[in-house]
C-alpha cells in the first residue's frame, strides 16, 4: 500500500464485446485482475461501456418513429443492460475486496425501481470494500442518446473518500454542466472522474480546463470501438455496418494536475491499462491561491440547491 497522501490509479482503455454484457463482464475482470497485480488502488472504466455505447442510431436513421429497427435493437439492448438488484456487479465487488481497489464503471441501467423498462447511463462506484456507494444516472442524455436513455436524478451526485482524495464522477457532457460540476466541488471533491465513451474531441480541452477550474487531479476515462468490432450477430448488422466508420471511438483518455497540466496526454486508438500515481500534496499546493468551494467562494451571494431524492413514479409514505 502507498503513502495515504498518494494513490496509485489506472485507467481500463478498452473496447467492449458490444451489447454483450456477459462477454464485457469478462473483459473487465481481466482488466480489474491486472490492475489489482501492479496494486493500483482505483481503476476507471469509460461510458455505457457496460454493455456498450449505442453507436446505431446515428447510423440507422434512429430519429424514424415507430421503427421496427430501433425496436428491436432497443429491445436487444435493453436485454443486455446491467441489473444491479439482480447481482450483475456482484463479482466486480468481490475482486474490488480482494484486491482493496475501488472502481468507477460506465454502464447502462436498466433500473428495476423505474420498471425495469428503461435504460439509463449509469456510473457506479464501488469502494475497496467491494461495496456498491454510489449509482449516478445521467441527467441529460446528450443529442441522439435521448432516443435510448432515460433522464437520470441527483441521487448520485454523491462523492468519497478514498484515502486522502475526495472523488466524485461524471458522465460524459455532464462534465460540461456548471451546476453539476458545482454539487461535486461543494462536497469537497478533488479527484473528478470523467467517463466517456471514447473520442479525443471530447476530452482534449475540458479535462485540463475542469482540472484547472476544481484544481483537482481529474481522470478522464474512454472506450474503443472499431467497426470491426460489431458483432455479426447483431440486430440489423448489415445496416449498422453499411454507414459505420472506421473508427467510432478512438480513446483518448488521460489525466491532468491539479495546474490544468496533463499528468498523463490522452492515449489513441490503443487498448491498455494506463497506469499513473497521483500525489494529494499537489492538490492542497495548488488550493493555496484558488479554492473553488473554499476561499475562493462566496456562499453569501451564490448558492446551489441539489435534490438528491432518487425520482420515482410511486411516491412514498
Amino acid at each position: 500500500m502507498t503513502p495515504s497522501h498518494l494513490l496509485k490509479v489506472a485507467i481500463a482503455q478498452m473496447s467492449p464485446v458490444w451489447l454483450d454484457k456477459k462477454g464485457t463482464l469478462e473483459k473487465i475482470y481481466d482488466s480489474i485482475e491486472t490492475a489489482g497485480k501492479q496494486s493500483c488502488e482505483l481503476v476507471v472504466f469509460g461510458e455505457a461501456l457496460l454493455p456498450g455505447y449505442p453507436f446505431w442510431i446515428e447510423l440507422t436513421d434512429g430519429a424514424k418513429f415507430n421503427s421496427l429497427v430501433q425496436k428491436e435493437l432497443h429491445a436487444h439492448y435493453i436485454r443486455q443492460a446491467v441489473e444491479i438488484e439482480k447481482g450483475d456487479l456482484d463479482v466486480l465487488c468481490e475482486l474490488a475486496k480482494k484486491h482493496e481497489l475501488a472502481i468507477y464503471l460506465g454502464t447502462i441501467e436498466r433500473a428495476m425501481n423505474r420498471g425495469g423498462h428503461s435504460v439509463y447511463c449509469s456510473l457506479v462506484y464501488i469502494n475497496q470494500e467491494g461495496s456498491i456507494q454510489s449509482v449516478h444516472r445521467k441527467l441529460q442524455p446528450t443529442y441522439e442518446e435521448r432516443l435510448s436513455w432515460a433522464p437520470g436524478d441527483g441521487h448520485g451526485l454523491q462523492v468519497h473518500p478514498l484515502k486522502e482524495f475526495t472523488v466524485g464522477g461524471l458522465n460524459c457532457w455532464e462534465n460540461w454542466m456548471p451546476l453539476s460540476r458545482t454539487a461535486l466541488y461543494g462536497q469537497g471533491e478533488n479527484l473528478h472522474i470523467a467517463v466517456w465513451p471514447g473520442n479525443e474531441k471530447n476530452t482534449f480541452d475540458i479535462t485540463k480546463f475542469m482540472a484547472k477550474e476544481g484544481r483537482s487531479f481529474v481522470i478522464s476515462a474512454s472506450g474503443l470501438m472499431k467497426k470491426s468490432d460489431i458483432p455479426e450477430d447483431t440486430p440489423h448488422y448489415d445496416q449498422i455496418i453499411r454507414s459505420a466508420p472506421e473508427i467510432m471511438a478512438n480513446g483518448a483518455s488521460c489525466i491532468a494536475g491539479p495546474d490544468g497540466e496533463w499528468v498523463v496526454p490522452p492515449v489513441l486508438n490503443e487498448e491498455k491499462l494506463i497506469v499513473a500515481n497521483l500525489d494529494f500534496n499537489r492538490v492542497l499546493e495548488e488550493r493555496q491561491n484558488f479554492d473553488v468551494s473554499g476561499h475562493y467562494s462566496r456562499p453569501d451571494v451564490t448558492q446551489l440547491t441539489v435534490n438528491r431524492e432518487r425520482q420515482s413514479i410511486l411516491k412514498k409514505d
